[in-house]
């Protein structure tokens, strides 16, 4: 692909204060439009299991919006049909409207000639006839997620109906807990999103714009990595999807910026908070590296003794800077810091603020610093944390 020529330089400052723009991190929080409005702004919300202060798609909004009540998170998400579960850059909550242009993927899943589990005969009929006449169900209620305990080995209709959700037959636009309730798309996608009339090229023309938006600034690779299109499927509509091409300083790939956002210089207060492991502002390992020169990985699934941060360490962010890593855990009413790794005597205050707002958000009365890499800088934190609860 031949890259235009480029439409305005970026230093390496502006491009960082572009994507925490972009990420809702800098400027006043839109707190009227809520947890939607972070949503749309954002264009995906990740989903996983993994719950140590709260679940990754509670963190995100506490990060830009503070302490929004857990309650009316998840009632953002799940009520009126604001929003549905799919593929995406994993499995993430994306806004209703956004429905057709994932018509692209659902094709792509029905003409999949082969799937991790077997699918077997008359269940997928029968899923379908059960939820036409007793839906919404949980896959509990459809006969057992799972045959036995192992977390792949998946029950027939546990494979049925995500086949049916790949396809688009189904949908997720609700969870019963953390239970993920099945319906008939033709009855929970309203009727006038319910199309898969857009061609490949127009829905990638749309998910390339939304990703620029959302990011601020990329590379190809940072614009694919967001809903995880293939490179080609960027460059087959990135001169058509409004986007525009920058150099930013440092960089050694080509870059694509959202125009609306090179108009306005990025203005206004940081957040200081903590990170989920799967926000959108870091999820992308490289890229993380490039703009805030931080190491990100998850450490959730390494064994116990080969971590160097933590099970679940969230990234501390803090004057557009990420300055340290804190791996949080609860005991009763204490938020404990079983390991939180600084930059420097400089991050103390940013890290008290980050542990005692997080305790706070999630009803903990004290908090409990047990290891810091730099010893020394346990007790001013304590210290600071403390006066921080009062």
């Amino acid at each position: 692909m031949t890259t235009p020529r480029p439409t305005a330089e970026l230093t390496a400052d502006e491009a960082r204060r572009l994507a925490l723009r972009a990420q809702g991190f800098l400027g006043a929080p839109d707190r009227r439009s809520g947890v939607r409005g972070i949503l749309r702004h954002l264009g995906a919300i990740q989903l996983d299991t993994i719950s140590v202060l709260a679940r990754s798609h509670e963190l995100v909004p506490y990060a830009r919006l503070g302490a929004v009540g857990r309650k009316t998170v998840e009632n953002a998400y799940w009520k009126d049909t604001h929003a549905f579960e799919y593929w995406s850059h994993a499995a993430c909550i994306l806004p209703i409207e956004e429905w057709p242009h994932f018509a692209f993927r659902r094709r792509a899943y029905r003409n999949r000639p082969h799937w991790n589990h077997e699918l077997p005969d008359g269940v997928y009929d029968q899923v379908i006839k059960q939820l036409r006449s007793e839906g919404p169900l949980t896959a509990t209620e459809l006969g057992g997620a799972k045959k036995t305990s192992d977390w792949w080995d998946w029950s027939g209709s546990k494979v049925a109906v995500e086949r049916a959700l790949m396809y688009g037959e189904v949908v997720c636009v609700e969870r019963r807990g953390w239970k993920r309730l099945y319906d008939l798309a033709e009855r929970a996608v309203p009727a006038s999103l319910l199309h898969d009339e857009l061609d490949d090229i127009e829905c990638l023309r749309r998910l390339v714009r939304l990703a620029g938006q959302s990011l601020g600034v990329g590379t190809r690779a940072d614009i694919a990595d967001y809903h995880r299109l293939k490179g080609e499927q960027v460059d087959a509509v990135i001169a058509d999807s409004g986007l525009v091409p920058v150099t930013v300083e440092g960089w050694s790939k080509p870059a694509w910026a959202d125009p609306a956002a090179l108009e306005t210089p990025p203005r206004g207060r940081h957040r200081t908070t903590l990170l989920s492991p799967f926000d959108s502002l870091i999820w992308e390992r490289a890229r993380t590296e490039r703009i805030f020169g931080f190491t990100h990985r998850l450490e959730a699934y390494v064994p116990k003794q080969k971590r160097v941060y933590g099970y679940f360490a969230m990234p501390v962010l803090a004057g557009g800077r990420l300055v340290g890593r804190v791996d949080p855990a609860r005991e009763g009413s204490t938020l404990v810091a079983r390991q939180v790794t600084l930059d420097g005597p400089k991050a103390v205050q940013a890290a008290a603020q980050a542990l005692a707002e997080a305790a706070t958000w999630v009803d903990c009365t004290d908090v409990r610093v047990e290891r810091v890499d730099t010893p020394a800088l346990r007790e001013p934190l304590t210290k600071e944390i403390a006066r921080i609860l009062g």
